[in-house]
């Protein structure tokens, strides 16, 4: 293939990468197609214009970089810029060549960062909490008085025992628990203790706190 064939192919396939990524980065990212075989009007394409620049414009500094080392490096990615009005940018550029090792095409995507800047500030304003903790414990979900069940069974088996077989002080141990989670608030939550220790529910009344009792 003759070399100014081969140099418009790549363009033409540069053209279709910079469409596609436009339409996946928008409207954070600018992508530009560059023909580096006529730097004093090298912008072929843009999609997603952040940069105000304009198809016939000359070359980037970079670019020119590009064409006079031929050694110059393919990609360079996530380096700091600035668009024109000063905005900050995290650019990445793309060079390639031809087979004959020419640098023919650029593509480079240029990030707004001050748009997710202004997103990051709004998310941490919105996830800030001026409490650290409420004055008691709070719990957001649905609570039912079969959890006062399931509370002593954890309890007890945190201890190689049954609800049944506890000592006395470790149903104390446990009403304090219990009393401490609010689960003692619920309806009938003294009735599951003692069907779930087996006892009478006058007798759950010995196991409560003195503040509870």
């Amino acid at each position: 293939m003759k070399p100014i064939e081969e140099n418009r192919l790549l363009l033409r396939e540069g053209r279709k990468i910079v469409e596609a990524l436009g339409k996946t980065l928008a409207p954070l990212v600018e992508v530009v197609l560059h023909d580096l075989t006529n730097p004093d009007h090298a912008v072929v394409a843009i999609a997603n214009n952040l940069s105000g620049r304009r198809v016939g414009d000359a070359v980037t500094e970079l670019g020119l970089a590009r064409l006079a080392d031929p050694d110059f490096p393919e990609v360079i990615e996530n380096y700091a810029n600035r668009f024109p009005d000063g905005r900050p940018a995290k650019s990445t550029s793309i060079g390639l060549k031809n087979s004959r090792g020419d640098y023919v095409v650029a593509i480079c995507l240029n990030m707004d960062v001050s748009m997710l800047n202004a997103v990051t500030t709004g998310l941490t304003q919105l996830m800030r909490v001026d409490v650290a903790a409420p004055p008691v414990p709070e719990s957001l979900a649905s609570r039912r008085v079969e959890d006062v069940r399931i509370a002593l069974e954890q309890f007890a088996a945190a201890r190689n025992t049954t609800p049944m077989a506890m000592t006395l002080d470790q149903r104390r141990e446990a009403m304090r628990e219990l009393a401490a989670s609010g689960l003692l608030n619920l309806r009938r939550a003294l009735t599951e203790v003692a069907q779930t220790l087996g006892v009478a529910r006058s007798t759950v009344y010995t196991y409560l706190p003195e503040d509870l009792a």
